[in-house]
């Protein structure tokens, strides 16, 4: 009787997507962006190493994967979160008894590339959306959505903190509410 073949990094990574990814990264029934952001971090994985037994995937096919990334343009943080979310695919298959652990502790050696230490890109900071345009844009707001935006002007908040809030969570007390 002949041993079955070993599990390949890509049907790893199909069950990785079917039995977790398209169960955990779901929000009011909707996939959440992070399966889009999985998906991409994944493919030069697949490309590059698809056909080799996970078991046998290491340390320097990550770095090989991460320097494709480089070449393909991609700026530091963003290889770093893709980098981030291979190793916990692999870190899934170990929790399933996929792969031996042993493969999983190799990854985690990896660390992320360092701003000024490597050939990546730096991402250009966010900066805030200038005051003028803001206000060039309320007239055609609705008045609820232009009193979110005047809010996170004042305040700085994201979009979700602010949709989150409720009249509940306020304390209108003295001068200053608090949240």
């Amino acid at each position: 009787r002949t041993p079955p073949a070993p599990l390949t990094v890509d049907e790893m990574i199909a069950r990785y997507w079917t039995e977790h990814v398209q169960a955990h990264y779901v929000k009011g029934g909707q996939p959440t962006s992070e399966q889009s952001c999985i998906r991409l971090a994944l493919r030069p994985l697949c490309a590059l190493y698809g056909n080799t037994p996970a078991a046998d995937f290491g340390p320097l096919g990550l770095k090989t994967v991460r320097a494709k990334m480089i070449e393909a343009g991609l700026v530091r943080g963003s290889i770093n979160l893709h980098a981030g979310r291979i190793k916990r695919a692999f870190k899934w298959a170990v929790s399933e008894g996929m792969i031996p652990a042993a493969v999983l502790h190799g990854l985690q050696a990896v660390t992320g590339l360092r701003a000024g230490r490597s050939a990546a890109h730096e991402g250009e900071p966010v900066r805030p959306v200038p005051e003028a345009h803001v206000e060039a844009v309320l007239p055609f707001l609705s008045r609820h959505l232009a009193a979110v935006v005047r809010l996170q002007l004042l305040t700085g908040a994201r979009s979700g903190e602010v949709l989150g809030m409720r009249a509940c969570d306020l304390n209108t007390q003295g001068t200053a509410w608090e949240y």
